[in-house]
């Protein structure tokens, strides 16, 4: 395990990069990335190539025993590009184009867009091809940040019309998979197909047009990055290429994408994410008062779960969070030791690099505010020290593997896409969902795997597949042969509702996965928070919100039944044996405690170790034997490792400090402090 950072050469005079860079060396610094919006430095006119600069740049990281980390410089066309062929430019629903003064103004489908991406990848590529300092390579930088995956030009809709055309075969075959029999909205030919612009009806579009578009943006971008991957790696096979994906982002099906690279990498901005998501707590609260320091602990850990999952394997860290951000609304200091902290749970997590973000706080453009391992001066920031630490601790650890669970949490993005389509209820949010069942797990020390749902999950001992939605019958026989072999499966709202056309099926949810379930969902609704939510699980009452479903059990036994409202009595929670294994499924959205519930009892069933529920803001996270025990609070704790000696830290753990044990989670007792 290593560290890294960003670097951007270009803004700073040469007289300071040996400088900057001999001091990136001392503080164990192993990898440097660099050149990511740099294409106009590189091709400051049409057709006139400048790479002097940054191989100047990459002799200096190479020199200092570092390895560089270049970038295709794609996210930011230069001026001159624009205005020769304006119609690179990426438009909203509206027809409006996107302006050059930013970034990620092009389209991913302008086939202009793609000749000249292809010219600058591969004049980059031939000139460091036999360079020695330059490992490997990041493709773009943050597919889909700014809200831009999704793109509404002419050469969009040629593309999309394509897409469907290839798919479909004949336009009576679109029709009658989306049912557009509904409101007269069936085509005569693909040529009639636009993309979904606004609509009188409330901006209400066919579910299923809506869909499919979502699945062409996002494979337009798995087809834009694949052109960067093959021409790098046809300049030399030895590089890895990675892309840095964001944190909880829904439109780019990552496991896509990462088919054509070497491993998944993501940016991780704690403080940033924690206040974005829709399950954050009040910032005015407690809890959300320590997010603001800390960040969510279960937020970043499965994204570290989800980026591990699309590498198959140990993933990297491109951008770590240094210091303060640019206010997204907040932007307090993160609290004394995060830096490191941080830089632990990623590694903890299947992480091998672990690169910050930035080595100096730019003093010019939109990120001035977004802090660095350095000030704008030059001078060490809080973060500098910490980061040096850390790459202390991980030259003393041995070579690890990454983390593999015994439990698999499935993730399907056309049924995300599907669900945000007809959510329902604004507060339906398919990753929160997810979330619910990953804290529980995380809360008891479990490793659980995020996978997508085309994976092969027989050796897993448990598989949790939180509102999976769309099923189509392959994925249905595979998950029932899951349960028969022995499998523990855990199903949960509005799973197999619909059809992979993301139309409601003639049979009743959850359709073809009913036999194994032994029971059928009868009723649906959303709940308002003001209304009453309970039920009675195993003896005991429980909290659930946003959704609930009552089932009608065939075959299943009823563990569960509604205590509230029009469903009170109906079944809620069910689960049956199946041949040599059980199906169960939650028909509610379970609050903290009644999730605890639900999945400790499949631990128990799959014979899976747990431990005792974890104190709040302290987390166990095991990888290859050795298990780091993070406290993110501010208090310290005590810990019993057994007859073991941590491996770092000690027994007392101090607040927002860490401490790694050869030892498994469930057999590391905690004890609380102050």
């Amino acid at each position: 395990m290593n560290t890294g950072v960003c670097y951007f050469p270009e803004h700073w005079d040469r007289e300071q990069w040996e400088a900057d860079i001999e001091r990136m060396a001392e503080s164990g610094i192993e990898y440097v990335r660099m050149a990511e919006f740099s294409w106009n430095r590189m091709e400051p006119e049409p057709g006139v190539y400048e790479f002097e600069w940054l191989e100047e740049a990459v002799n200096l990281v190479g020199d200092s025993g570092m390895k560089a980390v270049l970038c295709t410089p794609t996210a930011t066309p230069p001026k001159w590009l624009l205005d020769e062929y304006p119609s690179i430019r990426q438009e909203g629903r509206d027809g409006t184009p996107r302006e050059f003064g930013s970034r990620r103004h092009y389209c991913f489908n302008s086939p202009v867009y793609r000749r000249e991406s292809r010219r600058i990848i591969e004049k980059m590529a031939a000139r460091f091809a036999d360079d020695e300092y330059v490992a490997g390579w990041q493709t773009d930088n943050e597919f889909g940040c700014h809200d831009t995956t999704r793109c509404y030009c002419d050469d969009c809709a040629s593309a999309f019309r394509t897409w469907l055309r290839e798919k479909y075969d004949s336009v009576d075959a679109l029709n009658e998979a989306w049912g557009n029999a509904f409101w007269s909205q069936e085509y005569g030919s693909f040529a009639e197909v636009d993309l979904p612009g606004p609509t009188p009806a409330q901006d209400q579009h066919h579910p299923s047009r809506l869909l499919e578009y979502k699945r062409f943006a996002s494979d337009s971008v798995a087809e834009y990055n694949r052109l960067h991957t093959g021409i790098l790696r046809e300049a030399n096979s030895e590089w890895f290429v990675t892309h840095n994906f964001m944190g909880n982002f829904p439109d780019i099906d990552a496991f896509s994408v990462s088919e054509d690279l070497s491993f998944a990498a993501w940016d991780c901005y704690p403080t940033l994410f924690s206040q974005q998501i829709p399950d954050a707590p009040d910032p005015a609260s407690e809890e959300g008062a320590t997010f603001q320091r800390v960040g969510d602990p279960d937020m970043i850990g499965m994204n570290h779960a989800l980026y591990r999952g699309a590498s198959d394997g140990p993933f990297w860290v491109m951008e770590s969070q240094s210091g303060d951000i640019r206010a997204y609304p907040y932007s307090a200091e993160p609290a004394d030791g995060m830096v490191r902290l941080w830089s632990h749970q990623a590694v903890a997590h299947g992480c091998d690099v672990v690169s910050y973000f930035r080595w100096r706080r730019c003093r010019f453009g939109q990120e001035q505010y977004w802090g660095g391992l350095n000030n704008y001066d030059g001078s060490p920031d809080r973060g500098l020290a910490e980061a040096t630490e850390a790459a202390e601790d991980f030259a003393e650890l041995p070579n690890l593997d990454a983390p593999s669970g015994d439990v698999a949490m499935l993730v399907d993005y056309d049924s995300l896409w599907a669900l945000e389509t007809e959510p329902h209820t604004p507060e339906f949010h398919y990753f929160a969902h997810l979330r619910a069942y990953y804290r529980a797990f995380r809360s008891r020390g479990v490793t659980v795997d995020l996978v997508p749902a085309s994976r092969d999950v027989s050796e897993y001992a448990a598989v949790v597949a939180p509102s999976l939605h769309l099923v189509d019958q392959e994925l249905s026989e595979r998950l029932a042969e899951y349960v028969s072999d022995g499998g523990e499966l855990l199903l949960t709202i509005r799973t197999a509702m619909k059809d992979e056309y993301h139309k409601l099926r003639d049979e009743l949810a959850p359709g073809p996965l009913a036999e194994p379930l032994g029971a059928r969902v009868g009723q649906h609704e959303s709940l308002a928070p003001g209304l009453e939510k309970r039920v009675r699980y195993d003896g005991e009452t429980y909290e659930y919100r946003t959704w609930a479903e009552w089932l009608t059990a065939d075959e299943a036994t009823v563990v569960g039944r509604h205590e509230t409202g029009v469903a009170e009595g109906e079944p809620a929670i069910v689960r049956n044996d199946y041949g040599n294994g059980h199906a169960a499924y939650a028909g509610v959205w379970p609050e903290a405690e009644l999730a605890d519930a639900i999945t400790t009892t499949l631990l128990e069933r799959a014979d899976v170790p747990f431990g005792e529920r974890l104190p709040e803001f302290v987390r166990l996270a095991e990888r290859d034997g050795y298990t780091w025990v993070l406290n993110f609070r501010a208090e310290p704790l005590e810990i019993d490792p057994g007859n073991r000696t941590p491996t770092l830290g000690g027994t007392t753990i101090r607040g927002r400090d860490l401490a790694i044990v050869d030892a498994p989670p469930h057999e590391i007792d905690l004890i609380e402090e102050g």
